[in-house]
């Protein structure tokens, strides 16, 4: 099962500082907006998300129909398909997304642990 492109997405307390940090280790922004309190940084085929006050913890993050340089990816399957499998697999889920919806959505599971893994489709 293919649930899309991986990233780390980072709860950062400074995104200033975070971003500098991240750029020592030769990381380069790639998407969002400082203003906003997000980016996106890669370094070769790492991708890692900086948020500011957006979420409580730091999660693991996949987007179906994307690459790793968020270019479309077809065929891929939809994150309400990717929710009914997992729920017949016995995944319990921390948010779902709308199954009457289409197109953008996205859910939150957990692992055994408690670390949070957001499956989040934005197309």
């Amino acid at each position: 099962m293919s649930i899309g492109n991986f990233s780390l997405s980072l709860t950062v307390k400074d995104i200033k500082a975070s971003k500098e940090f991240y750029e020592k280790l030769g990381f380069h922004v790639f998407g969002g907006k400082m203003e906003h309190n997000w980016l996106i940084m890669q370094n070769d085929d790492c991708t890692i998300g900086l948020f500011q006050g957006m979420f409580d913890k730091s999660m693991l993050t996949f987007n179906p129909g994307w690459n790793n340089k968020t270019e479309e990816v077809n065929p891929f399957k939809d994150v309400r398909v990717l929710q009914e499998e997992l729920r017949e697999k016995g995944i319990s889920f921390v948010t779902e997304v709308d199954v009457t919806s289409e197109g953008p959505g996205s859910f939150i599971i957990e692992d055994p642990d408690g670390n949070p893994i957001l499956v989040d489709q934005h197309r």
